[in-house]
């Protein structure tokens, strides 16, 4: 496993090559998370760029008062809000799934199970994506991510309280949205 701040004094110290070290570690994790949060593998690819970028060139400010990956993604986010300002997509449920590739399959469910597991999928993903981008993001931090409460404050620049009621709020919103969703999955099912 690599030591952050020991790669970190080293890119300091002028050995920038060991810079790739932590971008191997982090990429994939920053890359899928954004994913979760923009609805497009291309977005997220750019924004994942732009924030190694950034980072390495304000590494020198890191203060390591944060782990380097909640100040990488702290850079990576507020580029994403950047660009989401800039584009404004409108994405169907559909195309987010094939931007973002189909979910992974369990081998060993029956073709029902897995058909129905899918639809459900697709359920959460179209009811997260109707949510405003503050809410989509923490939910995508809490429950995908597993991003506990103090790492979700230092990324998104918010008091804990804040994050709580957020968070609260980001659930309740969901819940509403799969509850106007389902209701049309199932009279749809019925016709």
């Amino acid at each position: 496993m690599v030591d952050d701040s020991l790669v970190i004094d080293q890119v300091l110290a002028g050995e920038s090559s060991s810079y790739s070290l932590l971008v191997r570690k982090y990429q994939n994790r920053l890359f899928n998370t954004l994913v979760q949060i923009l609805g497009s593998r291309e977005d997220a690819e750019d924004v994942v760029q732009e924030a190694f970028v950034q980072a390495y060139v304000k590494l020198d400010t890191f203060q390591g008062n944060s782990t380097f990956y909640t100040w990488l993604y702290r850079i990576a986010f507020n580029i994403a809000i950047s660009l989401r300002r800039k584009k404004r997509p409108v994405l169907s449920v559909d195309q987010g799934r094939e931007l973002a590739g189909e979910e992974p399959v369990d081998s060993t469910e029956a073709p029902d199970q897995r058909m129905q597991r899918e639809e459900s999928i697709s359920q959460v993903h179209q009811a997260l994506h109707q949510l405003s981008e503050e809410h989509r993001s923490i939910l995508v931090l809490r429950e995908i991510e597993g991003t506990d409460y103090e790492q979700i404050s230092e990324i998104l620049d918010l008091p804990i309280g804040t994050v709580r009621s957020r968070l609260h709020r980001a659930r309740l919103q969901l819940k509403d949205q799969l509850e106007l969703i389902l209701p049309d999955q199932q009279r749809q099912s019925d016709s």
